[in-house]
């Protein structure tokens, strides 16, 4: 008998749901001929801006580039400290870095995965500027704990939303645990995850929750100021053609990119709920599982990843025995962005974060994943577990 083949990710389903939508926006550009900051792209920052209830939508090239223009936007640069988590892909720190100022990281809740308040209050300093976390896997952070650390302090505070587009914030993760008041928790309950701080950053890579089908990315804030510069900043620090105030970047939204993401922002709800279904399967087939430490269920979350802790050092084989069984899975991440050699020497380990590096494995995930392949996924796990 053959064996069944699930990757972490499977594209497909999705494509056939809107593939005719898909070809008619791509045709539609296609016959505009206008590739470059069409009209498509002004219409995708309105729809993006008002479904996230914010001000100001910017369409930038990509993910990363959202987190340093946001950075810019905010007067972030030489000398300056950002805290953030060191539980991250490397985009997170690298952006700090590329903007002149020096990342300082802040150890993570390992329930959460997300950086821990308390932590941040420990590393704030003189030259402390802005605090940057990172909404990880599609759960929120503790937001209403560090937006009362950023205003205490007088800090900016950028939202690293890249796996969590259409997450919401209901101050119900275990990070909070009622340590802020509970007239910020009401205030931000219910908010979109990058519409409560100054900026909020957003990734459309392919694989996210809204993908492109190519590289994109979006700065939103409130703020107008912020905003001018952003925009500015896209188009090589430009507000006029040739008259350059700045030094920019070539960082614009693709027309194309603009008019997928277009055809997907609608059913992006929906899929988001999928996403969840499949987690809440997942949790349920495992809840009995000695050995794994399932995610949680917070509110608002819209599972990007599906990520298990495995114990006892048992990850490794775990991942090499769904590998033989040619399932698809993940580390992310396997080496904390303090660790990197990158920074090589420069940071202190950090207990929470280098535990999670050891345990963390992502399972398949995405909205229309069927039944039987969970089922399947789990019982492999569980023979795994009592292989290793």
């Amino acid at each position: 008998m053959s064996q069944i083949k699930i990757p972490v990710l499977d594209l497909n389903p999705q494509y056939e749901q809107i593939k005719d939508e898909v070809q008619a926006a791509i045709n539609r550009v296609l016959e505009s001929g206008q590739f470059i900051m069409g009209p498509d792209v002004k219409l995708f920052e309105q729809e993006v801006a008002d479904y996230l209830g914010v001000k100001h939508a910017i369409g930038v090239n990509s993910g990363t580039d959202a987190l340093v223009i946001g950075l810019r936007a905010l007067g972030i640069g030489e000398g300056d400290e950002v805290i953030t988590t060191p539980f991250s892909f490397f985009a997170t720190a690298e952006s700090i870095s590329n903007v002149g100022a020096k990342p300082v990281f802040a150890d993570i809740d390992p329930r959460s995965f997300n950086i821990d308040p308390k932590e941040i209050k420990a590393k704030i300093t003189a030259r402390t500027k802005a605090i940057m976390p990172v909404h990880l896997y599609g759960q929120p952070a503790a937001m209403a704990q560090i937006m009362e650390i950023a205003q205490e302090h007088g800090l900016k505070v950028i939202e690293d939303c890249a796996q969590s587009f259409g997450a919401r914030y209901w101050g119900t993760c275990s990070s909070c645990d009622g340590h802020c008041q509970e007239s910020t928790r009401e205030s931000l309950r219910g908010k979109f995850t990058g519409a409560i701080g100054d900026v909020g950053a957003y990734s459309f890579f392919p694989s996210k929750n809204l993908g492109a089908y190519g590289d994109g990315g979006m700065v939103v804030t409130n703020d107008d100021q912020v905003a001018e510069v952003a925009r500015m900043l896209r188009v090589h620090g430009a507000k006029k053609k040739y008259h350059n105030e700045v030094l920019g970047y070539n960082s614009r939204l693709d027309t194309l990119q603009s008019a997928i993401l277009l055809v997907k922002l609608p059913y992006l709800e929906q899929w988001n709920e999928g996403r969840r279904r499949v987690a809440k399967t997942y949790n349920d087939l495992l809840a009995d599982v000695s050995g794994i430490i399932t995610p949680e269920l917070a509110d608002g979350h819209v599972f990007h990843q599906y990520t298990v802790r495995v114990l006892d050092g048992k990850r490794d084989k775990v991942k090499e025995y769904l590998g033989e069984q040619v399932i698809g899975s993940m580390i992310y991440y396997p080496v904390s962005q303090d660790q990197l050699p990158v920074y090589q020497g420069q940071y202190p380990k950090m207990p929470g974060s280098d535990l999670l590096g050891t345990e963390v494995l992502s399972l398949p995930i995405w909205p229309e994943l069927e039944q039987d392949n969970i089922n399947l996924r789990v019982n492999l796990c569980k023979t795994a577990l009592l292989l290793a």
